[in-house]
């Protein structure tokens, strides 16, 4: 309970950065990741202190940014579509009007298909790290620092756009940002409750064994609600910004910063969890490269594809 109502104070405040005029990508490149994706940088702690087997943060990892792929996209674009690029209104009065909302819309584009090819490069660099089995301290210096490098492109690109539209940041956001913190410490207090609680059971489905994939689980639970959400606003590109950020903090964030404390073994399913990742990623860039949308049919498949996953990694 304390876990979902840390998101739900999340949820709000950044509801309230958006209505401040903080754009859907910017939002979700820059702010959401950090919000929804708290929870896994508080698991990588809490299994690092405790003493938690490695494999469980790759797990986690996993888990969390297959969901976000398949199931978290699929669900809201099986519901109410996924149009980045909207139709022109013929009806409009005001050509220029449609004109701007036109161009913001591409932009919108550009800035997603650079964020979903970073999850291929991201991906592909824990992949191939990770060949050997492992990944070491040298490896997870790595990783973190192609994530930071990431975030300092996006933070300079807001800072321009600032600058190009003689804009400042309000000072409401500091009182956002204080709240947000609030949120994680919530979310700080609840994860290392329940990761003690898990580790002390050793039978059934709820133990120790499937830490990675119940902690995986319930860390999504913050992303599913941004994607039901703004999903059900016509927030498409808030859905999908949000999903591929939250991606971007556990892969390769999360994974290097385990990497730089301790080496990391890496789970069976890895194979086949990055196989499935790199592929829904993929169908991601081409339907909205070519047709600026993800059509329903691709959210039904892509929900069969987390089902496919769920089977490799639990049931196989």
């Amino acid at each position: 309970m304390l876990f979902i109502a840390s998101s739900i104070l999340l949820i709000w405040r950044l509801e309230h950065m958006t209505e401040t005029g903080v754009e859907g990508t910017v939002l979700g490149t820059l702010v959401m990741p950090y919000c929804s994706g708290i929870g896994n940088l508080v698991f990588v702690f809490v299994v690092f202190i405790n003493g938690q087997p490695a494999t469980e943060v790759m797990t986690n990892c996993l888990v969390n940014n297959v969901t976000n792929m398949t199931l978290l996209i699929g669900l809201p674009t099986i519901l109410w579509g996924m149009r980045v690029v909207p139709q022109p209104d013929a009806k409009a009065k005001k050509k220029k009007k449609n004109k701007k909302n036109a161009q913001e819309h591409r932009i919108n584009r550009l800035s997603l298909l650079l964020t979903l090819a970073a999850v291929l490069f991201f991906t592909g660099a824990v992949w191939a790290l990770g060949r050997d089995g492992k990944l070491t301290r040298n490896d997870g210096l790595v990783l973190v620092g192609l994530f930071l490098f990431w975030q300092c492109f996006h933070v300079f690109e807001v800072l321009k756009t600032n600058v190009r539209q003689n804009k400042s940041l309000s000072l409401l956001l500091a009182v956002d940002f204080v709240l947000l913190l609030i949120g994680a410490y919530g979310t700080y207090v609840s994860i290392d409750g329940l990761v003690g609680w898990i580790a002390n059971i050793h039978s059934g489905f709820i133990s120790a064994k499937y830490l990675g994939w119940l902690s995986g689980w319930l860390m999504v639970l913050p992303n599913g609600l941004l994607a039901l959400y703004y999903g059900r606003k016509g927030r498409p590109e808030v859905v999908y910004t949000s999903q591929v950020g939250d991606g971007h903090i556990c892969i390769p964030l999360c994974v290097g910063l385990y990497a730089f404390m301790t080496d990391m073994t890496v789970p069976p399913f890895f194979n086949a969890g990055v196989l499935i990742l790199v592929g829904a990623t993929l169908v991601h860039f081409l339907f909205v490269a070519l047709f600026g949308q993800l059509p329903r049919f691709m959210g039904w498949i892509l929900t069969a594809a987390y089902g496919v996953f769920i089977y490799q990694g639990l049931l196989r």
